[in-house]
């Protein structure tokens, strides 16, 4: 239904929209976040390492222009292609001041084969003059905004130190939709304590809030963080290959058929990742997935 897969990929709507394979340049803008600044928080959230979500982005001590370069390089060996997304992953990409972010979102857009911006950032980091921006950018651009909501459950929210409610999420939601700026949200499969029905009704909430996209996160423990610290005391059960496959498979069901799904797995990098050790033959759970639900007869939007 979707070229050859049985979900909607981001690859089939940038190749929709652009005519051809787009490609996401991972970057490092160098802000924080309230949740390690002190203004929530000072640890972050409870799986995020020191790069903050960023282990493929380029380095904080380059410039967005030599970030890109980089980047665009690494990828070439891969893929050609002369269109890309630059990618503003590490930490909270909105929070800073309004100048700062202003310049570094059109010092990307300014380079050579950038065709759109994605920018992740937290629900709470949305002040007026950010959306203002943001729709600016809109207005000129093929661009998202990704929120890490994760869960919807406050027990396991506040176990992992999310620092912002359901709610807050929810009027993030609304308050782009209404400057028609599309959103990606993230959630983790896998968090300590869920069960399988608690995980999809996360996945039931998000497929009714008109989120654009979904990025389905596999939980996988780093080390140096303290959900690896917290796991070698407190052992809790990880999901396995075939688990997780067919649990994805449940959730892509679940989802409305014109939401880009731009991920079913997580990535980590491979001499930090502690478990699940299967995780990083990324390929197979790729494959496992489609042929799961080619076994099933299913796709997404099946059950929405």
């Amino acid at each position: 239904m979707w070229g050859d897969k049985r979900y909607h990929t981001l690859n089939y709507e940038l190749r929709k929209e652009f005519g051809q394979k787009v490609m996401k340049l991972s970057l490092d803008g160098g802000f924080t976040c309230p949740n390690r600044d002190g203004t929530i928080g000072h640890r972050g959230c409870v799986f995020c390492g020191e790069e903050g979500s960023g282990e493929f982005a380029g380095s904080r001590t380059l410039s967005i222009e030599e970030q890109i370069r980089e980047q665009k390089k690494l990828l070439s060996n891969k893929w050609k292609t002369g269109k890309y997304i630059a990618y503003f992953q590490s930490f909270t990409n909105t929070y800073s001041a309004y100048e700062d972010l202003r310049k570094k979102y059109y010092s990307a857009l300014s380079q050579e084969e950038i065709v759109g911006l994605a920018i992740a950032t937290r629900p709470d980091c949305l002040s007026e003059d950010v959306l203002d921006l943001l729709t600016e950018l809109n207005e000129k651009t093929y661009i998202w905004i990704e929120l890490g909501l994760q869960t919807i459950h406050e027990r396991t929210a506040k176990f992992i130190r999310r620092g912002y409610s359901l709610e807050t999420y929810d009027i993030a939601i609304e308050k782009l939709k209404n400057k028609n700026i599309r959103v990606v949200t993230h959630l983790i499969l896998g968090l300590p304590g869920e069960s399988k029905d608690e995980i999809l009704e996360s996945v039931k909430y998000v497929a009714n809030t008109n989120t654009w996209g979904v990025k389905f996160h596999l939980l996988y423990i780093q080390k140096g963080t303290d959900l690896y610290e917290y796991y070698l005391k407190n052992p809790f059960p990880i999901l396995g290959r075939d688990e997780y496959i067919s649990l994805v498979a449940d959730s892509l069901e679940l989802l409305p058929k014109e939401m880009v799904v731009h991920r079913v797995t997580g990535d980590g990098k491979k001499e930090l990742l502690f478990e699940p050790r299967w995780s990083l033959d990324k390929l197979r759970v790729l494959s496992g997935i489609d042929k799961e639900l080619k076994r099933r007869n299913s796709y997404q939007g099946l059950k929405y």
